[in-house]
């Protein structure tokens, strides 16, 4: 019987690491899918779905850890580049998990008695999230510099929620009673943590793809992400 040279172990280690790795970014997705739908729904039964996802994360994590620490030595610098990279991609994957199974036990106790405005904006983080998800899962695959750039641009609207919920129940201008401020600012700040997880993803994903730093990056195209931002804006009101 054939066996495989040392270059194909390595090529067939990293294609496999590779697969987990694509695997965790689904389940990521699916599990951010889970928050956005149930804290628009109110259907507790999807809230409860993410904490069977995050165990999978945690259990994709190990095994792609695992993985990388037994072939990554002898592997090519090419290999090992994208072995590390996976390594993190998993990382941060299985941070998302922890805090989307955190914001959905919160929500499973205070999403029915939350005021609309917050559900909305709760909502709209979600979605973002489940979008930025994905958006990095195929830049990923796709070794696609500019969607993994999207991310990145992403990331400042589910900021900018956060400091519209921020404003309404920590500083609370108007004096307006607001019922379940404890929990919503706790689900809002997880939800701004998990995008930052799914930016520093965007950000390995990009020197993976340029082996460049974003910042190096953004240099030699001259153009800072604001304006990017800015101008993504200025497309989206075109169309």
């Amino acid at each position: 019987m054939a066996t495989l040279s040392a270059g194909g172990q390595q090529d067939a280690a990293c294609m496999h690491i590779r697969e987990l790795t694509m695997n965790a970014c689904k389940v990521a997705h699916s599990a951010a899918g889970a928050v956005a739908e149930g804290i628009a729904t109110g259907v507790n039964a999807l809230l409860e779905t993410v904490r069977p996802r995050e165990i999978e994360l945690d259990r994709l994590d190990r095994e792609i850890d695992s993985a990388v620490t037994t072939h990554i030595t002898g592997a090519t610098e090419e290999s090992a580049r994208e072995m590390l990279a996976c390594m993190k991609l998993s990382i941060g994957m299985e941070r998302i998990g922890d805090l989307l199974l955190g914001f959905s036990n919160r929500a499973l106790v205070a999403a029915s008695r939350c005021e609309m405005e917050d559900v909305r904006d709760l909502t709209l983080m979600a979605s973002r999230l489940e979008k930025m998800l994905s958006e990095v899962r195929e830049a990923f695959e796709m070794r696609n510099l500019d969607k993994a750039l999207a991310v990145l641009r992403s990331d400042a609207e589910i900021d900018r929620l956060r400091n519209l919920v921020f404003v309404r129940h920590l500083e609370n201008p108007g004096g307006t009673h607001r019922s379940e401020s404890f929990h919503v600012v706790f689900m809002t700040q997880a939800l701004e943590r998990a995008g930052d997880h799914v930016k520093n993803m965007a950000e390995e994903v990009c020197h993976l793809v340029s082996g460049q730093s974003v910042r190096h990056l953004l240099r030699s195209i001259d153009k800072p992400l604001e304006q990017m931002f800015l101008d993504q804006l200025r497309t989206k009101h075109a169309l």
